[in-house]
């Protein structure tokens, strides 16, 4: 069933309609993506395969059948060892192979590709994509596109037109120059080193590997070693999967570019209009963890992502921000930001918070966008009771009072319900590795580690050690009965006022008895969270 019209007003949802437009009501939509898993699929990439999932849920709340397809172009050739792999030099070996006949130097998949693919294949449930992979080295082995190279080698002077259209005279095809759409991997040696001779006019062509010397001549019906370039290759499998929307990077996208030429082969060649597409821009990172650097150099994947941003608010992260501009992904501060963007859509979703917008038409629109951005940005589907929220800065002091302990922190909290303890896991689970691998650099001042009880700090002497004494008398035994957290502070400014100390001098040495640190987070609301009875233990030394 279709939706309001009204709710849907993300710009997924105007792609949407413009497909159903354009491409008019048709029993089923193909949607398609695809990548070649030369190396690990980073989160940049993750932005076209996240596109074209929201464009497809966007259609099937339209109230449309939708086939969602991820190609892998695993058929490609394996141009150049990327700096993060594992054994360099056995992979040198291998330049020139298609991906799939490289091997997996990590020991784990039966080839390079296949390991690549499974890294995303499994990641991609997790936040909540699912679609339809393809594999481009079994289809063209199995000789699934042989019509298609036909169709291509047959009209090569239209493809060379087709390439044409968008080049200056300096850099446009002469009739006299030789083109071949379709390109050989030696059957002896596996590399793309090869020059077509002599082509049959049906599905004989015969070529030359220029690496090892061998002459071979090839059926298309039959033989394994044959693909199509891939601005033909492109538009063929437009054709052959009935694509109707496609997006493509600002580099595919721009006028005159690869997109542009693909139509013109598609529709010429192959009788298939294009399909409907749209322009994503670049993702950047920012504050990148020193641990993923350090391993990963400037490539951060899906499963890094994951580490810092539950699986909802990485999909907010795209989902809000507009699909032709370019934004970064950040591993710093940032990140207690996006966690609050995120947490304050939540409440305005679930009416826990009013927007402060008076008029009450601009009241209903914004709360029809933030919904919006909501379902988009969940798993699967609405969660049947409001998520369980704790910023992400106090979940951090939480984690670093407990150790790390996630069942201590739930039972800290004291009201979280069953069904809302998997989600509160999942940050729970970032929360701790954001302390540990991203606030180090960042944000050192964020982290701390509770002082183990009987070790004590040397520098509280004096008054300072009396004063200390007494927030462990007067005070500690109250902490949990304080009206409010100001309540709690100015017990302890007096304390500093009645033996003519500055306040900030205690409250230093505090920080230094509780975290063997000048400063950390709140006190009064810190020694709440650390307890009364884990306050007495560490300060009983003095």
């Amino acid at each position: 069933m279709s939706r309001d019209p009204k709710e849907l007003c993300h710009w997924a949802d105007q792609q949407a309609e413009r497909i159903i437009k354009q491409k008019g009501d048709l029993p089923s939509y193909t949607c398609a993506s695809g990548i070649t898993p030369s190396g690990t699929v980073h989160i940049g990439n993750f932005r076209e395969i996240i596109t074209v999932d929201l464009v497809v849920r966007a259609l099937r709340d339209h109230g449309k059948n939708v086939r969602f397809i991820y190609s892998w172009d695993d058929y490609d050739v394996f141009r150049k060892v990327p700096g993060n792999m594992p054994k360099p030099e056995e992979l040198e070996k291998y330049l020139r192979y298609p991906i799939t006949m490289v091997p997996d130097t990590f020991g784990r998949d039966e080839n390079y590709a296949r390991h690549h693919e499974k890294d995303i294949e499994n990641q991609l449930p997790r936040v909540g994509i699912h679609p339809e992979f393809l594999y481009q080295a079994s289809r063209y082995r199995a000789n699934r596109y042989t019509e298609g190279m036909k169709i291509a080698m047959q009209k090569r002077d239209v493809i060379k037109a087709c390439l044409n259209e968008y080049r200056d005279d300096e850099h446009k095809m002469k009739d006299s120059d030789v083109y071949w759409p379709v390109a050989a991997f030696c059957c002896k040696c596996n590399k793309d080193e090869t020059e077509i001779l002599e082509y049959d006019g049906e599905y004989g062509i015969t070529y030359k590997c220029n690496a090892c010397g061998h002459v071979e001549k090839g059926d298309l019906r039959t033989s394994k070693e044959f693909k199509l370039g891939w601005r033909v290759d492109w538009p063929m499998r437009w054709n052959e999967e009935k694509v109707c929307f496609e997006p493509g990077g600002k580099d595919h996208i721009s006028p005159g570019g690869s997109y542009d030429t693909a139509k013109l082969v598609s529709k010429r060649l192959y009788g298939w209009d294009a399909p409907v597409t749209m322009k994503y821009d670049f993702v950047k990172l920012k504050g990148v963890p020193g641990k993923m650097s350090s391993s990963k150099g400037k490539v951060i994947s899906l499963v890094d992502a994951l580490e810092v941003y539950q699986p909802e608010v990485l999909r907010y992260i795209f989902a809000s921000n507009k699909v032709d501009h370019e934004f970064s992904i950040s591993f710093d501060l940032d990140v207690i930001t996006i966690y609050e963007a995120y947490d304050r859509t939540e409440r305005l979703v679930w009416g826990v918070e009013q927007p402060k917008e008076k008029d009450e038409a601009k009241k209903e629109q914004l709360l029809l966008r933030e919904k919006r951005l909501y379902e988009l940005s969940q798993i699967d589907e609405m969660p049947k009771v409001m998520p369980y929220q704790v910023p992400f800065r106090l979940l951090t002091t939480l984690l670093q009072t407990y150790s790390g302990d996630v069942d201590a922190v739930i039972k800290s909290l004291g009201d979280v319900k069953p069904e809302q303890e998997e989600t509160l896991r999942k940050r729970c689970a970032c929360a701790w590795y954001w302390i540990n691998e991203s606030a180090p650099d960042c944000a050192a001042d964020m982290c701390f580690s509770l002082r183990v009880a009987g070790t004590k700090a040397d520098d509280i002497t004096g008054d300072i050690l009396t004063a200390v004494k007494r927030v462990r008398d007067e005070v500690v035994p109250k902490v949990g009965s304080f009206a409010t957290d100001k309540e709690c502070q100015q017990a302890m400014y007096d304390i500093a006022t009645e033996l003519g100390l500055e306040a900030k001098a205690l409250f230093t040495a505090l920080y230094h008895a509780l975290i063997n640190k000048d400063q950390g987070p709140r006190l009064a609301s810190f020694m709440k969270i650390i307890g009364k009875d884990r306050l007495a233990e560490i300060l009983s030394v003095y």
